[in-house]
């Protein structure tokens, strides 16, 4: 994978928590960065997805935010199972 170097300024605080969670999963901190970032920009996806869908089919209904989680879940516990 091509990579693509970076400097960014952080709070003291914040570098020194992420070199700890870094540290902890034993991963480079590069790493760790990285996958945040990843995950940060599959919720923003995720989040613009629902608001176009919500646009074209109207606001989801907490019956159909239920039904999903319980789809979901069992779907979990099915790969679970599996495993």
């Amino acid at each position: 994978m091509k990579s693509d170097k970076m400097s960014i300024s952080l709070p003291a605080e914040l570098a020194a928590e992420i070199r700890d969670a870094a540290r902890s999963a034993g991963v480079p901190l590069s790493r760790w960065v990285a996958d945040a970032a990843a995950q940060r920009a599959r919720f923003e996806a995720f989040d613009r997805f629902l608001e176009e869908w919500e646009h074209e089919h109207g606001q989801i209904t907490p019956e159909e935010l239920r039904a999903a989680e319980q789809r979901w879940l069992s779907a979990r516990v099915s790969g679970r199972q599996a495993s």
